[in-house]
């Protein structure tokens, strides 16, 4: 057989090889035949995903495979190993899957829907598909953020203060000053804050975005009596700002179940206090002092400023207060 005829036989199993990777996007073809899990998960990393949204996005995925069209099927467990091209013909959104899928979250909120889809979305279209023209995303109803009332907010501050544990003030003070997200406070570390500048450094928040945020001499003072005490304690995490009595990073589960016992001594439902809430209070209290849409934006890292937006719309009261400000500051220049 002559050098032609084999390169020819050579390029037409390499053409036939292609079609039998079942229409997979020229970019993972080379990842045909290994697992599926540990790629698409380096995927996620590699487009910045925050850790907590990889959960999340692993959390829908599990549940999607793990939804049966067949009774032979096989649970989640034994879909980890599959390869990247039997994952392609697995999700196929026109196996009835997919659908079946979303009768089984047709109950969840808009907003918990949506969140599900986006990560099944992500998946199925990493392997070469996309999701059919049917799939209609349900729409969110306008959400306002709750905040605590001043007489709320001066009740949990209270309680805050007297709670036997050390934390308690230090982090009710923290979120209601810089409005960081607890799962960014969780994360700092001593050596992101800078005592002399009353500032810390969040590395890696939401979007993989760094930004700096600022707090008070109340804070300030506060945190150094926590700095005094930390030293005593035997550190488990010793880059870790914030630990718990063992000396392990304090974790977003942590400050809710103190959240909730704060609620419990100042009177007020555990379902009106959050890490979040507070955070709410915080953009809320800038907007009242006069700060621009802007640069709460930035202070509180959204990348959207859409999502700075919804401040605006907390209270009537808050919205004539800016008004009325910008109004007199417009009279001022005329004059």
């Amino acid at each position: 057989m002559s050098l032609e005829r084999n390169q020819e036989l050579e390029q037409l199993l390499d053409l036939q090889k292609r079609l039998n990777e079942e229409n997979l996007p020229d970019r993972i073809i080379r990842l045909s035949h290994v697992s599926w899990y540990p790629c698409w998960i380096q995927q996620l990393k590699t487009e910045g995903k925050s850790n907590n949204t990889i959960k999340s996005y692993l959390c829908a995925a599990k549940k999607f495979l793990s939804t049966k069209t067949s009774l032979n099927e096989n649970d989640f467990e034994n879909l980890e190993n599959i390869t990247v091209k039997e994952l392609n013909s697995y999700v196929n959104p026109n196996n009835g899957r997919l659908d079946i899928w979303l009768q089984s979250i047709n109950e969840l909120k808009p907003s918990t829907v949506n969140a599900r889809l986006a990560a099944i979305s992500h998946l199925i279209e990493w392997v070469g598909h996309h999701l059919p023209e049917h799939i209609i995303r349900p729409r969110k109803g306008k959400q306002i953020p709750k905040i605590l009332s001043n007489e709320e907010l001066k009740s949990v501050r209270t309680a805050a203060f007297n709670s036997e544990n050390p934390l308690a003030h230090l982090i009710v003070t923290f979120l209601l000053e810089t409005g960081i997200r607890v799962s960014e406070l969780c994360g700092l570390n001593i050596h992101d804050v800078d005592f002399t500048d009353k500032s810390a450094r969040v590395v890696g928040g939401k979007g993989n975005k760094d930004r700096m945020v600022l707090y008070t001499d109340q804070t300030a003072e506060v945190l150094g009596c926590w700095i005094v005490l930390r030293e005593k304690l035997h550190l488990v995490d010793e880059d870790a700002l914030l630990v718990n009595s063992r000396g392990k990073r304090i974790t977003p589960r942590g400050i809710q179940k103190l959240m909730d016992r704060i609620a419990e001594e100042a009177h007020i439902s555990k379902k009106r206090l959050s890490p979040h809430v507070l955070r709410h209070n915080f953009a809320t209290g800038l907007l009242e002092r006069g700060a621009d849409i802007v640069s709460i934006q930035r202070l509180l890292g959204h990348a959207n400023i859409q999502t700075t937006r919804v401040y605006l719309e907390i209270n009537d009261q808050t919205l004539r207060e800016v008004y009325s400000r910008a109004q007199s500051n417009l009279e001022r220049i005329e004059e």
